[in-house]
């Protein structure tokens, strides 16, 4: 491009001259016959300039608003299994009373009514129960007491314990009729202040002491309390086969 205020000087195209006669005879006048070289016989049309379009301007999009808190009111006859069932809480019931362990107390299956459960608090950070419900899918174990005694036999395999699932479903339906949140406050375990719990009725001390590792760290976990149980019975009794009353 030339610099401001200046000018191109113009461009003069080469020019042939030719002699055409007009006329006839020899009184005939020559004139210049003018024509233009090929190059410069029609001005050139400008080339089209490609006009880039400015980048659309995305607007930000607002901020969502803050979900607040989904809490819940405890009513009479009321359980964590229950409500956790209820609402869909991921994790189910384990997950709700972590969630509220400091408004529940030290034990799960006592709720009191008019109790306030925060339930969003126990819901799953993003995609966890989407990850949980694929892996419910591939595992296949359902979220009930033959789930819980499968997916128990399972890793029982893994570690070596012995047991079959009529073993452990007989002695389940006499220790606490399938009951995961059950818990023996009359005993003399409970006088000591360490109650049987869960499935199978185990106190915490020997649940520490035979806890299974890849399960939870929670007595009232099925899957945890009844593998903890089993290898407890294996230490003991040689099976929890073996097992046909109060051990």
């Amino acid at each position: 491009m030339p610099a401001k205020g200046k000018h191109r000087r113009p461009k003069h195209h080469p020019i042939t001259r030719k002699l055409a006669l007009a006329g006839t005879g020899s009184a005939a006048l020559a004139l210049p016959l003018i024509s233009a070289t090929t190059a410069g016989a029609a001005e050139a049309k400008a080339a089209p300039v490609a006009v880039k379009a400015a980048p659309a301007v995305e607007k930000a999009a607002p901020a969502a608003a803050k979900a607040a808190p989904m809490t819940y009111s405890v009513v009479s006859g009321d359980t964590l299994s229950k409500i956790a069932a209820e609402h869909s809480v991921g994790g189910g019931w384990q997950k709700l009373y972590e969630a509220n362990r400091s408004i529940v107390g030290a034990d799960p299956s006592v709720i009191r009514p008019g109790l306030r459960l925060n339930l969003t608090a126990a819901a799953p950070a993003a995609g966890t129960a989407v990850r949980t419900a694929a892996a419910k899918v591939s595992t296949g174990y359902a979220n009930n007491l033959d789930g819980w005694i499968r997916e128990s036999l399972d890793v029982m395999a893994q570690h070596g314990i012995p047991g079959s699932y009529e073993g452990i479903h007989r002695n389940v339906m006499r220790e606490s009729s399938g009951n995961p949140m059950a818990i023996n406050n009359w005993d003399s375990n409970a006088a000591a202040g360490i109650p049987s719990k869960g499935l199978l009725q185990v106190i915490d001390p020997t649940f520490r002491a035979y806890h299974v590792p890849g399960t939870p760290q929670d007595s009232y976990d099925p899957v945890a309390n009844i593998t903890a149980a089993c290898n407890y019975a294996a230490a003991r009794y040689g099976s929890i086969d073996n097992v046909n009353g109060a051990y």
